[in-house]
């Protein structure tokens, strides 16, 4: 069911009422909103100050998404009437400075996300930096980071030292004004940007971390724990290491198309247990190492078109693992290199190397690297008989020919 409301779009999802107003350059809420919606999307709007009881009449209220506006305030009762929210994204907004009374109206909060934000990491964050740190809080404000003072600059709130908050707030400023004479001044730190503070988190339906088309060179560091959905195509990742998804265990949909990568390590798909939809295409790759799929216990679907697969003994990995998950659907395995199998599917080249030697041609249990030594020179003579040929003898210096195809049994 769906109808619109001042622009926004209502919609039952699961027996539970949404409202998606986002990207409607929103200032504030407005009054004639429905009030017994669950889910308030309001994502990409131009709002700056959340305002006391601004939310209240919301009272069925689980989820408020306010990521990417301008909000550079928050008063203490901004949340107030909000006692069933569970999830509040403030992420990829100007908040300098909060405290603990923002979040007293939330007793069910559970998810917070508040990183991409400027935080002023000084004597006024200190109640906040409190109550995310307590252990029962363990998944609200992961990932913030201060942005000054410059003793500080990059560290998460989650692991500050709350003692020196409020220690001489102003001792990383001096030197600035000329008055200590010849103290020394604190070096400047040039700090790169954590990727995840570029990408964009999307909680409905589910949870997604959207890092496509960012120039990332490398997967994040600082990935979130609980993304079930992750979006990294289009970047000029070439090389995955071991362990770099280890976090994210509750991964089911991991997008890797369109980067550049050549190399996977064995173990960089590392406690990926629950992982259903694996997109590789269209990247550099040649070949899977032994065991770069082995964690993959529950791959339902694999992508693994435009990549230059060459066939030759190093594919035999992937049509050997596929071969025993008959799960798992895939596409795009089709050989570039070498130039005789270009065009052929991999798993019809994978059978023609590993076809039956004839019977005819079969030498039964030879020795062929000890021919000329023991019992196995009758058998050398029985098979030269066959084929009209004479076996290579090691020791021996002859004329050969051209070619020599040996099969060993």
């Amino acid at each position: 069911m769906r109808r619109q409301t001042q622009e926004c779009k209502e919609y039952m999802e699961a027996g539970e009422k949404y409202l998606d107003c986002q990207d409607r350059q929103l200032t504030s809420v407005m009054q004639d909103w429905p009030k017994d919606i669950n889910h308030l999307l309001l994502a990409r709007n131009k709002i700056q100050v959340l305002r006391d009881n601004m939310f209240s009449q919301f009272t069925q209220l689980k989820s408020l998404d306010l990521q990417q506006n301008d909000i550079s305030m928050v008063e203490d009762g901004a949340f107030s009437g909000l006692s069933q929210l569970t999830t509040l994204l403030l992420q990829h907004n100007r908040l300098k400075t909060a405290s603990e009374e923002v979040l007293l109206p939330l007793p069910r909060l559970t998810y917070l996300r508040l990183y991409d934000n400027p935080w002023s990491c000084q004597c006024s964050l200190d109640s906040l930096v409190r109550s995310l740190q307590l252990p029962s809080n363990r998944n609200l404000g992961n990932y913030a980071k201060c942005a000054e003072p410059l003793l500080v600059v990059g560290q998460k709130l989650k692991k500050l030292s709350v003692d020196s908050l409020c220690r001489d707030d102003n001792q990383v400023d001096r030197g600035t004004g000329g008055g200590d004479g010849g103290r020394p001044r604190l070096p400047l730190i040039k700090v790169k940007p954590e990727a995840t503070s570029m990408c964009h988190t999307y909680v409905f339906p589910k949870l997604l971390l959207d890092c496509s088309n960012k120039d990332l060179d490398h997967i994040p560091s600082d990935l979130p724990s609980d993304i079930v959905k992750m979006d990294l195509s289009s970047n000029i990742v070439k090389h995955l290491r071991p362990k770099q998804f280890l976090l994210s265990k509750d991964l089911k949909l991991l997008n890797l198309s369109g980067n550049s990568l050549r190399h996977i390590d064995t173990a960089a798909f590392a406690g990926l247990l629950y992982l259903r939809e694996l997109d590789l295409s269209n990247n550099s790759l040649h070949y899977f190492q032994y065991g770069v799929l082995e964690d993959l216990y529950f791959l339902r679907k694999l992508s693994l078109g435009n990549n230059p697969w060459v066939c030759d003994y190093n594919i035999h990995y992937l049509i050997y693992w596929l071969k025993h998950h008959p799960g798992v659907s895939y596409t795009g395995l089709m050989c570039s290199e070498p130039q005789e199998f270009r065009g052929w599917r991999v798993e019809d080249y994978v059978k023609t190397y590993n076809g039956e030697c004839p019977k005819d041609r079969q030498t039964g249990g030879m020795d062929t690297g000890q021919g000329g030594q023991g019992g196995s020179d009758n058998e050398a003579q029985e098979v030269a008989g066959e084929t009209g040929e004479q076996l290579p003898r090691p020791l021996r210096e002859k004329k050969r020919n051209r070619f020599e195809i040996i099969r060993l049994s």
